[in-house]
């Protein structure tokens, strides 16, 4: 079942069917698509101006003000290890919550949210690319292929920018 982003109310409570369901906003970065869970996504940012940090690690793109707090800004492409995204696409944040703090999640698109049947959720496969795995939570198999399900309190993990 699919609904798009501004049918997030209604996903998030649930499937028509009464069935055992997980609700997830899907977005792609390098042509992967993955989703984290509905409830963690605080909002969808078109591009914003980035206030870039001195000494900030490298997937740390910079900060910006989002209705007067400050957003940490993290490049998923860089993050994930992946070729920069092109100089004319700015791309799309999606802002998640840990511990407290707000960060803003920059990837390439976002899709629609979907609503999966519990049942279907698989764990990590050993073919998945280590730096997936090492940020993924799950997989979901979607007939247009694999569906990753991001861990953000894994790829948010401060102890990765406390050793950098």
């Amino acid at each position: 079942m699919s609904k798009k982003l501004n049918g997030v109310s209604s996903a998030a409570n649930g499937a028509a069917d009464g069935g055992d369901t997980q609700v997830f906003v899907t977005m792609t970065v390098a042509g992967q698509p993955f989703g984290i869970p509905v409830l963690t996504v605080q909002d969808v940012l078109a591009a914003s101006k980035i206030t870039h940090v001195p000494l900030a690690p490298p997937e740390v793109a910079g900060s910006l003000n989002l209705r007067g707090r400050i957003v940490t800004s993290i490049d998923m492409r860089v993050r994930l290890g992946l070729e920069p995204r092109a100089a004319d696409s700015a791309g799309t944040s999606v802002v998640v919550e840990h511990e407290g703090e707000l960060y803003s999640l920059i990837v390439d698109e976002v899709g629609d949210v979907l609503s999966l049947p519990t049942e279907k959720f698989e764990r990590n496969s050993v073919t998945l690319d280590p730096v997936w795995r090492d940020v993924s939570a799950g997989l979901f198999q979607l007939k247009e292929g694999l569906l990753v399900v991001l861990d953000v309190a894994r790829l948010l993990d401060a102890s990765r920018y406390e050793a950098a």
